[in-house]
């Protein structure tokens, strides 16, 4: 019996023929006049609402529709923390298409490789973490920091990598350790469906819903560095809860909060 998950001759023809070119052509396009704008653009406004604008343009090709539950817990205005758990690669157009305010990511430097999209990512002033690098990530966390005390929200996929299975991986404690360093609260988010849409390793699109679930904002004012296991912990928690309350995915029997 043919597995109900494996996409049809039509689908796959739609992908690669009609989704796959368009995005391409999305990215191309304005990923360049994001670097334009990045001539005199020196506040990341303009290349902001660019990349919300692209980000737009690659869930509505990929047909999934995106709902947001609980968007009166955004903190528009504010610096925050923005954890959230990372499936995919459409994770990030889906955030960047939906927060509605301007922000930093702080993701794995693989994506600053993509051309195009790379480009605007470093010239927009996002910041690249290379976990096999102790140096680095430190730099990258510091960075992350000084980005918070500006008053900039910064977004961040505490798990680090993309999840093969679809279940929540173990939290870093980079999250934690910038929101007690800048005293900022921590907003937990659950993506739910991204990896349907975009599986790890797959290279076509299947159109899935997705939800962006946003959670309780968990403060980290007084905490000092040896809370951080303990905040990481709380923000993991809060994230399973509201991630495997809402997927299809089911919560193993014995989970690690931190890595």
């Amino acid at each position: 019996m043919k597995d109900s998950s494996t996409p049809s001759k039509l689908q796959l023809c739609i992908s690669y023929g009609v989704q796959a070119p368009l995005i391409g052509i999305s990215t191309a396009f304005f990923g360049a006049i994001s670097l334009l704008c990045s001539l005199w653009d020196s506040s990341g406004r303009q290349q902001h609402f660019i990349a919300q604008t692209w980000a737009a343009s690659i869930t509505l090709i990929s047909c999934s529709r995106v709902q947001v539950l609980h968007p009166e817990r955004l903190r528009t205005g504010t610096a925050a923390v923005y954890a959230c758990n990372h499936l995919s690669y459409m994770d990030t157009p889906v955030l960047f298409s939906r927060l509605p305010f301007q922000f930093r990511i702080l993701a794995r430097h693989d994506l600053w490789k993509i051309p195009f999209m790379g480009w605007h990512l470093h010239r927009s002033g996002q910041i690249p973490v290379d976990t096999t690098n102790i140096r680095s990530t430190v730099s990258s966390l510091n960075r992350g920091v000084a980005t918070l005390k500006s008053g900039m929200p910064l977004v961040v996929f505490p798990d680090g990598g993309r999840s093969v299975d679809g279940t929540i991986q173990p939290f870093q404690n980079g999250a934690a350790f910038m929101a007690i360093r800048a005293q900022a609260p921590i907003i937990p988010m659950a993506l739910i469906g991204t990896n349907k849409v975009l599986p790890m390793h797959v290279y076509h699109l299947s159109p899935f819903p997705v939800k962006l679930i946003v959670g309780e904002p968990i403060p980290a004012v007084g905490l000092g560095p040896r809370d951080a296991d303990a905040l990481t912990e709380r923000v993991f928690q809060a994230i399973s809860a509201m991630y495997y309350h809402d997927s299809e995915v089911a919560r193993p029997a014995v989970e690690v909060g931190n890595a």
